[in-house]
């Protein structure tokens, strides 16, 4: 963690953890155990694994593997964004019929309130508001998306979602330029840190056993592998996310997206009157090379984007640490949105990475001939989803061990998918890279064209992505 001139904190994870502060280490494996289930992460996805698996069968050995401390990833470092979207719901519907990919979608909806219930019966307080979440459209082209996303995402089970023309929007929110908006109840705002380390709590008192400090080096077919020993047990489930590609033989299996973040010091009065967003809905926009922010509990807006993309050989940052131009493009999307935010200074920034498929869906699989099982490649959307999956990896895992019968969860189109590698390097680099160039010029092109039409040079780089 490193001060900037102007006291911006560089890294030190995220800001909610400077915010809430670091949790206490807990202690690393020692010898060669065995268990019912090893999980592989933990972060959401693998917490919430062995919640909902301890909670259905409470006999059960589970023990939770984390290469640094619970939420370290991804889950320390969102946006806080606790919504229903969802990776590959078009080519579900493709693949499985619109009718399964409606299914997905229904599920997605229900797990924000899901992860809310659980939230409040386990005592976590992580700042949850649930105001739904907004998403702006500032040219002609982001308009014309911004309805054909809005149409496509009522007929798959959203029909409580609103659409809403430039006043309405500037009545809920005054970002500059905005020509409309579509907002869905299905979304909150969370606080990552403090919703990780309650899950965390949460399954220690259920007997669930945590090793921090433990990286795994390797899954193998009924065993972890790690420095400090090797647990052993019928099922392996590897919750890894965005540092999947850490994990020997994973290094192309899923490309780890960085994001960046910055948070703002608290505004005053003044400052969120120029602003609104009084509903303190989750925000978003629908530029090619987009951004995610929340209002936080203490009056400060948490904005992100995508930064510098993508780093050479599948590698990870260190700690959150964030490059001094993504900070200044970050801080140049804010004041665009708000001129009136232009003397805010900035407290924090940090990055981290999140979990890309070759073809950008998201999935959960059970190999029943190796007990391997894994979850994860949300895009960026998975502060809900990770609770969704984690719910049909515990079906699946049951299903598999007699424990119980097929589930809605297990006959989602999302199970058993799977998907090519990402190219070698430098082919992988050069193409995220590139990619990202190129979805910037096109939201560049496009604010100073006013074409209704989307730039073809976002439409190329779509299909070269494999996205949609």
């Amino acid at each position: 963690m490193t001060n900037w001139p102007g006291g911006v904190v560089n890294g030190g994870i995220s800001f909610w953890y400077a915010d809430d502060g670091l949790p206490a280490v807990r202690e690393p494996l020692a010898g060669d155990p065995s268990a019912d289930v090893v999980i592989v992460g933990g972060g959401y996805t693998g917490l919430w694994t062995a919640y909902y698996l301890k909670r259905a069968v409470p006999s059960l050995r589970i023990v939770v593997l984390e290469g640094r401390f619970c939420g370290y990833g991804a889950s320390g470092r969102n946006g806080g964004w606790l919504y229903n979207g969802i990776a590959g719901r078009e080519r579900y519907a493709r693949s499985h019929g619109r009718e399964a990919a409606v299914r997905l979608q229904r599920a997605m909806n229900g797990t924000v309130d899901e992860v809310i219930r659980v939230a409040a019966a386990e005592g976590i307080d992580a700042d949850v508001h649930r105001g739904g979440v907004l998403e702006v459209a500032c040219t002609p082209a982001q308009w014309a998306r911004l309805r054909a996303f809005h149409e496509a995402a009522s007929a798959f089970g959203e029909e409580d979602r609103e659409l809403y023309g430039a006043r309405e929007t500037a009545e809920r929110i005054r970002v500059a330029d905005a020509v409309g908006s579509s907002w869905t109840p299905h979304g909150a705002r969370v606080h990552p840190a403090k919703l990780v380390k309650g899950l965390a709590a949460a399954v220690e008192r259920l007997g669930v056993v945590i090793h921090e400090s433990t990286p795994v080096t390797e899954v193998r077919a009924r065993r972890a592998v790690t420095p400090y020993g090797t647990v052993r047990a019928p099922y392996v489930l590897r919750c890894t996310e965005g540092f999947t590609a850490g994990l020997k033989g994973q290094r192309r299996t899923w490309l780890p997206m960085n994001s960046s973040m910055i948070a703002t010091e608290p505004l005053t009065a003044e400052q969120w009157a120029s602003v609104g967003w009084a509903g303190r809905e989750t925000l978003g926009d629908m530029a090619h090379a987009y951004m995610y922010a929340q209002r936080t509990a203490d009056g400060r807006i948490a904005l992100g984007g995508r930064g510098v993309p993508y780093r050479f050989g599948s590698r990870t940052d260190d700690d959150g640490g964030t490059r001094a131009e993504t900070v200044r493009a970050l801080r140049e999307v804010l004041v665009r949105m708000f001129p009136s935010l232009a003397g805010v200074r900035i407290a924090h920034a940090w990055s981290g990475v999140l979990g890309v498929p070759r073809d950008w869906c998201a999935s959960v699989v059970l190999d029943r001939s190796t007990g391997v099982g894994w979850a994860g490649g949300y895009v960026g959307s998975g502060v809900a989803t990770a609770n969704l999956a984690a719910r049909t990896l515990c079906d699946l895992v049951r299903l598999d061990a007699g424990q119980g019968g097929s589930t809605e969860l297990t006959e989602l189109p999302w199970v058993g998918h799977r998907v090519r590698r990402w190219e070698p390097e430098p082919l992988r680099w050069l193409g995220v890279r590139g990619l990202y160039a190129v979805y910037r010029a096109a939201d560049r092109r496009e604010r100073s064209s006013r074409s209704a039409e989307s730039s073809r040079l976002a439409r190329v780089a779509d299909r070269v992505a494999g996205r949609g």
